[in-house]
């Protein structure tokens, strides 16, 4: 098999113009000499005019010949890679390994347990995806929060709000695995093919329902509106585990505990911390989200070609080190979609992005964030930096007038130091809603100083970007856990028969390193029941 690199195909065309490529660069001389054509890789290059940018794998007769007599830097002989080989069927174990958690972590780790023959128990505070649509669409429309049922809780965690982006900076074998999975259970199949995949909310919450009947199917009980409360520990291992749900309080033996419990579970973070589990605090990210109109994002990107038919929404990817020695960057960047209310907690507002997969709406918005570490919480102790976000996010409900509006401001005012009055063109896509206000009123003064410093520099590399109406709407606190949980190589903590998991526990940054992860940790639970046999 051969690989052909750097295929560049205009926007718009499909199969058809890669086959006819592809022929061309190999310098086939017939149409049938080409057996097979696969499509690996593609990405947007707009740097000299918008085109695609792929990669393929070609059969073709004559392997040998052909490449011979193309002579072409771009081709090379290639073999697939192995395929990931999750851990086969075995006998179950005594007792059942549970699972909390049904965040991408938790779903996948529940996956690889139930293929290997485990029956997993899977326990999710939230409701499933199809209730939780209708929490969190009622909280957008009336600002009534559920603190059981919102963005950060439920079937899929925090992802299942979000761009459902698949792209990260990590090279993991089980990736393809997990965009395999997904892609059978209905997320578009441009996944598989994407440089930068995201599957969209929309998808997401059809995989995530899809998923979920695999899950039961291979008996894996999945219980909804169960919350762990406490981990009885013996003799330095877990022995059992206390849980709330629907019908009371609930005692579970246990020797095999898998908790990913989301970077906002902070009653679970205080409950482990009562047991004396280790934990650490850990640096993170706060901010604000940045929102403009994608059409003025897609000019700057695309220039002419901007509104090319087939051309996807533009997106960047920003960064800058300041004179006070701080970093500003963005995250989680939302191209066509709209800023989301994210609290999980009353009397606290936080902000986050989402995007359906067409990502056709009006705006695009991203994370502006600041870098802050230990140093940064003005506390001491694991949980110091879930006091520091508490804080923000307290500051923010008061700002926004203390019925989940968020405070808003527009940049030129932001820079100037003063109240904003109201939109310009750029329309805040924030629900409930937004109350325009001065953001450094409710952000601490560092943060503040490092935006002020990052707008101006991040729009130089992308024009537009600090535009004089584009909104600033605050405080994005979630950007990753604030703890760690500490393990061995061998996935546990400590604590033995206890394998946190995920980006509650500090060892992933968005979904598909989150369910890599879970399928990580699943396979030491394995190797473990297999020990123990």
């Amino acid at each position: 098999m051969l690989k052909i690199e750097g295929i560049k195909l205009p926007v718009g065309r499909g199969e058809d113009a890669l086959s006819e490529r592809v022929r061309k660069l190999l310098r086939l001389r017939n149409a049938g000499d080409l057996l097979s054509l696969t499509l690996l890789r593609r990405s947007i290059d707009a740097r000299e005019g918008v085109q695609w940018v792929c990669a393929a794998a070609a059969e073709v007769k004559g392997e040998a010949a052909v490449l011979r007599r193309c002579r072409d830097k771009r081709v090379s002989r290639w073999t697939p890679p192995e395929p990931y080989a999750p851990p086969a069927p075995m006998p179950p174990a005594a007792l059942r390994p549970i699972v909390v958690g049904a965040g991408p972590a938790g779903l996948f780790a529940a996956l690889i347990l139930a293929r290997a023959g485990q029956r997993p128990i899977l326990l999710e505070r939230g409701r499933p995806v199809e209730q939780r649509q209708k929490d969190v669409e009622e909280f957008f429309r009336t600002g009534r929060l559920d603190p059981r049922s919102n963005v950060q809780f439920g079937e899929g965690g925090a992802g299942a709000f979000s761009d459902g982006k698949l792209n990260t900076g990590t090279r993991d074998i089980r990736h393809r695995f997990i965009l395999e999975e997904l892609a059978a259970c209905g997320a578009p199949r441009d996944i598989l093919v994407d440089a930068k995949p995201h599957v969209g909310t929309d998808y997401l919450h059809i995989a995530l329902r899809n998923l979920r009947r695999q899950l039961i199917a291979l008996g894996t009980d999945v219980r909804f509106q169960h919350r762990l409360t406490d981990i009885r520990i013996e003799d330095g291992a877990v022995a059992a585990v206390t849980v709330e749900g629907p019908q009371g309080t609930e005692i579970l033996a246990c020797r095999h505990l898998i908790l990913a419990p989301g970077h906002s579970a902070r009653d679970t973070f205080a409950m482990l911390l009562s047991r004396a589990v280790p934990m650490e605090p850990k640096a993170f990210a706060v901010g604000v989200r940045i929102e403009q109109r994608q059409r003025d994002i897609d000019a700057a990107q695309y220039k002419e070609y901007a509104g090319t038919p087939g051309l996807p929404a533009s997106t960047y990817k920003l960064s800058c080190h300041l004179p006070n020695g701080r970093s500003a960057f963005s995250f989680c960047v939302c191209p066509g979609g709209e800023v989301v209310a994210a609290a999980s907690e009353e009397g606290r507002v936080v902000t986050n992005g989402m995007s359906e997969f067409a990502r056709d709406k009006e705006n695009i918005n991203g994370a502006l964030l600041v870098s802050v570490t230990p140093e940064d919480f003005g506390g001491d102790g694991p949980l110091a930096g879930v006091a520091f976000q508490r804080r923000l996010e307290e500051a923010a409900y008061d700002a926004g007038g203390r019925d989940y509006h968020a405070p808003a401001q527009r940049v030129e005012d932001f820079l100037a130091g003063r109240p904003s009055a109201g939109p310009g063109s750029v329309i805040p896509s924030y629900r409930p809603g937004v109350r325009w206000c001065d953001l450094h009123d409710c952000l601490p003064p560092f943060v503040s100083e490092t935006i002020a410093l990052a707008l101006p520099i991040l729009g130089k590399k992308l024009p537009g970007y600090d535009a004089p109406d584009a909104v600033m709407t605050a405080v994005e606190s979630r950007s990753s856990s604030p703890v760690r949980i500490p393990r061995g190589e061998d996935g546990q903590s400590p604590i033995q028969g206890l394998y946190p998991c995920g980006e509650g526990a500090g060892y992933a940054g968005g979904i598909l390193s989150a369910a890599a992860d879970g399928c990580r940790v699943a396979e030491q639970v394995c190797l473990a029941i297999a020990r123990e046999g």
